[in-house]
């Protein structure tokens, strides 16, 4: 039977036209539309080697006596207890003992000894994270009992799932639940019986042999590795030092296309680049329980990652939200840092993964300031040339809208008008993949190359940031140019959006007057008011503290909008400066923020 079942929303539960998604009654002012993208020649080379490969696994995983290859020298023990240093809440736990699974916004009835692999999931976000086996952290912590209710679940699955199936042995949740199943395995096992055990542990080991084996793809191969390699650990004898070989032997060259000099990730996600780290610090501890070395490789990949998940994060104590990346949790954050000895005495600037940084003692500054991912590390990427996150004091203020891959209904708001950045004519500068297409591919952002110039100046109590990116040439003769200055000493952020024609440009392009929009996207919670001279905005975030937002732009509104916090929709507020730029001339746009109270206050 399908792992997922009929999980659709059906057309009389779907939102009225105008309303946004998952919040009924709210206007939708902000685009969330998905857009079909018109792809190109370049593209059709990976379509085509996508529809073979896919197929051609499928048949072949799909064979009744399959299952048979996977099944290696049985292990007879288990010989680590992995670590996995993301924090656990224990209240989901508790729920799924009493029968009752709580994942993704949604919930499933299963009490003992029913199952929840039998019946249709309620969402298919519900279906990947009861799949990848995401309740069984927070229910190994309610003690004996929530151990046996593992084991039983687990058990099932494998009895249920036995074979081969494309979605309930997709890599991506594969990985996932090996993962999962591998740093509980050892505290099942003390449960379990004879028998029981020696289940659970050739259970681990197939999925294990199944991740070293395509497809996969490129774009979270590392992740796989790092799964199949705490399987190894966690298997006693020659089976897990046969899948530990396999899986370290490969990982260095996974991780060096993963993980850039400066510690970035190759989707560019600050969270995505996060998780990873998580994800070999308990590969790190499963080999040091062993009293094996980890290869220099991951090492070396372990200290990048670390410096620069200090440099995404903000003073809130979460991650900066940008290409696909969510915030995450300060007590996320913090576990993954907590490792490191170094002793940060400032908060980092500079550029990392694409991201600059300014600050000031009240004012953190970040900006997406390079092209986003192409290929296959796109998936998450969002069309959001230059956007904006600024913190003042320990307040997030200005954001974007929180798109993550967890709310793939809500595609629409990876394109301009879903983060702090200009658009002209409310198009983008790139769509996701749709169709069949999107399906066979995932959604990948496409579009024309994106270049993006960078230039910074440090003066004395100020701070200059530089950038510019060529998105709208093709459409309009324009680039965007966005200009920031920091006053150290006033707290006082000051920025001109510039638009002029490109050179060679100014003749192929027709005269016309494009719309353009500035939006600032704020943190829900966050207050806006309009003062009465109609250029000025008042903000309080959540510690109260008033700041003044003004602007020249011929026309400002405050507007609702929305925030996507863990894949569930928020409501939110959205400043918008809107106006026309002539594609011949130049425009400028010129906005600032300072605090509340230091005199020059609008009335």
């Amino acid at each position: 039977m399908s792992p997922l079942g009929p999980f659709a929303r059906t057309e009389a539960a779907a939102p009225a036209e105008g309303q946004i998604p998952g919040l009924r009654g709210a206007p939708m002012r902000t685009p969330v539309r998905t857009t079909e993208a018109t792809t190109g020649p370049g593209l059709w080379p990976a379509v085509a080697g996508r529809l073979l490969t896919r197929q051609m696994w499928i048949e072949l995983y799909g064979l009744p006596g399959y299952g048979l290859t996977l099944k290696g020298r049985p292990a007879q023990a288990f010989a680590a207890t992995p670590r996995d240093f993301r924090p656990v809440d224990a209240t989901p736990g508790k729920s799924t003992l009493g029968g009752k699974f709580v994942l993704a916004g949604a919930s499933l009835d299963a009490a003992a000894p029913e199952d929840p692999w039998n019946r249709p999931s309620p969402t298919r976000a519900f279906a990947v994270e009861l799949h990848a086996f995401a309740w069984l952290p927070s229910l190994m912590l309610q003690g004996e009992r929530g151990a046996r209710e593992a084991l039983r679940l687990t058990l099932t699955w494998a009895t249920v799932f036995a074979r081969w199936s494309p979605f309930a042995w997709d890599p991506p949740i594969l990985a996932r639940r090996t993962f999962n199943l591998a740093c509980a395995a050892r505290r099942m096992g003390q449960v379990a019986t004879e028998a029981e055990r020696l289940r659970l542990a050739d259970v681990l080991g197939r999925q294990a042999r199944q991740l070293l084996r395509p497809p996969g793809g490129v774009a979270a191969k590392a992740e796989r590795l790092i799964a199949a390699a705490i399987a190894g650990c966690v298997l006693a004898g020659p089976p897990g030092a046969s899948l530990r070989r396999r899986a370290l032997g490969a990982l260095p060259s996974a991780l060096a296309k993963t993980v850039g000099e400066d510690g970035g990730h190759a989707s560019r996600s600050p969270e995505a680049g996060m998780e990873l780290l998580l994800d070999l610090l308990t590969l790190e501890d499963a080999l040091a329980q062993l009293s094996e070395a980890p290869p220099d490789a991951m090492r070396s990949a372990i200290r990048r990652l670390t410096a620069a998940a200090r440099f995404h994060a903000l003073p809130d104590g979460r991650l900066i939200t940008v290409q696909g990346g969510g915030p995450s949790t300060p007590a996320r954050l913090a576990a993954a840092v907590a490792h490191d000895e170094v002793e940060e005495v400032d908060a980092p600037t500079g550029t990392v993964g694409g991201v600059a940084r300014i600050r000031s003692p009240l004012l953190t500054v970040a900006a997406d300031v390079a092209a986003p991912a192409r290929g296959a590390w796109s998936a998450a990427a969002c069309a959001q040339p230059l956007a904006l996150e600024i913190v003042c004091g320990r307040d997030r203020l200005v954001t974007g809208c929180g798109w993550t891959p967890r709310a793939a209904d809500r595609q629409g708001l990876r394109l301009g008008p879903g983060h702090s950045t200009l658009t002209l004519g409310e198009s983008s500068t790139g769509v996701p993949l749709g169709g069949w297409k999107g399906g066979l591919l995932g959604p990948r952002l496409i579009g024309r190359p994106l270049h993006v110039d960078v230039h910074r100046r440090d003066g004395e109590g100020a701070v200059w940031l530089e950038a510019e990116h060529d998105g709208w040439v093709h459409d309009f003769g324009l680039l965007h140019q966005r200009r920031l200055y920091l006053d150290q000493r006033l707290d006082e952020l000051r920025a001109e959006e510039r638009l002029h024609p490109a050179p060679g440009q100014k003749d192929v392009v027709r005269a016309i007057a494009a719309p353009y929009a500035i939006r600032f996207q704020l943190e829900p919670g966050v207050q806006a008011s309009l003062a009465r001279d109609r250029r000025s905005i008042l903000l309080r975030g959540h510690s109260g503290r008033g700041w003044w937002f003004r602007t020249d732009g011929p026309d400002v509104a405050i507007e609702p909008s929305v925030h996507i916090d863990e894949g569930l929709t928020r409501r939110s507020l959205q400043i918008v400066v809107r106006g026309s730029a002539r594609t011949d001339s130049e425009t400028k746009i010129r906005w600032k923020l300072s605090p509340a109270g230091s005199g020059g206050d609008p009335t």
